[in-house]
């Protein structure tokens, strides 16, 4: 298998392992990666979720062109209601946009070498983008004459300045980890020889909170950016009223009070 998973201490960690073709994703594989994400997201013993790539070159260099043919279908045929049906074109589209999954838990990009076109749309879709010295960032699509396709162009005009956004999707121009820190698009760069480790301390730091309270501050933060600020205020009040009387909550308060750490068993 080249794209695998596995949970080890409430970090689930999915691995996109096509070294050879610096993990550009087909079809295939992008319906295998959605697999992992959603078993992870549904899987109670999970609290984090990590995306990397194996190989040490690249973290996911978009779609696999040499499966990506141009097709002559017209719109209808290349976005029909039922995804599975879809051209060609349209699949890989559809395939690399992850809102339609619902992904509750937290995700983590982690990236370590190139993180172009479809690769940067996924770490756009994630909550959190930390990078390796070595790493590279880009949305080159225009130079290949089309445009970025799983709402690249809208959440990089989310993530970093407009002016910054805009020179990166008018020029496909790539940007270093140190320029990507500079302007916002990931949290933390660490040297490659200990970014597995930070990465991982990272997650864990994630995974040792309350799980519920983490997954609701991941509802809030996603859903009340765009609301106005009374609208935001009430949904967050709901947010605090489903949190205040669970066992969580009650175990978050008593070991704070007795000094410890706390065990917490999403309920």
């Amino acid at each position: 298998m080249t794209i695998t998973s596995n949970v080890e201490d409430r970090i689930g960690t999915i691995t996109i392992d096509r070294a050879e073709k610096l993990n550009a994703l087909d079809p295939e594989h992008l319906r295998a990666l959605r697999r992992h994400l959603a078993g992870l997201s549904s899987d109670p013993s999970v609290n984090v979720i990590v995306i990397t790539g194996a190989g040490g070159r690249a973290f996911c260099v978009g779609a696999d062109l040499t499966s990506a043919p141009t097709s002559d279908a017209g719109v209808a045929e290349a976005f029909p209601m039922d995804l599975e049906q879809s051209g060609e074109n349209g699949l890989y589209i559809r395939l690399f946009n992850l809102s339609g999954l619902q992904i509750r838990k937290p995700l983590i990009a982690a990236v370590d070498g190139y993180c172009l076109g479809g690769g940067l749309e996924l770490a756009l879709q994630c909550d959190l983008v930390v990078a390796s010295g070595k790493a590279s960032f880009g949305l080159p699509e225009v130079a290949v004459a089309s445009v970025p396709g799983g709402g690249g162009a809208t959440n990089l005009m989310r993530a970093i300045p407009r002016a910054v956004a805009m020179r990166m999707l008018l020029t496909g121009e790539r940007i270093d980890a140190q320029r990507a820190l500079a302007i916002g698009l990931v949290s933390d760069v660490w040297p490659a020889e200990r970014f597995a480790d930070e990465t991982n301390a990272l997650a864990r730091r994630i995974a040792d909170n309350g799980p519920l309270a983490v997954q609701m501050i991941k509802m809030l933060a996603s859903q009340t950016t765009t609301l106005p600020s009374l609208q935001a205020f009430q949904l967050t009040e709901l947010a605090w009223s489903l949190l205040r009387d669970t066992a969580d909550r009650r175990e978050g308060r008593q070991a704070f009070a007795e000094k410890r750490k706390p065990v917490y068993i999403g309920r």
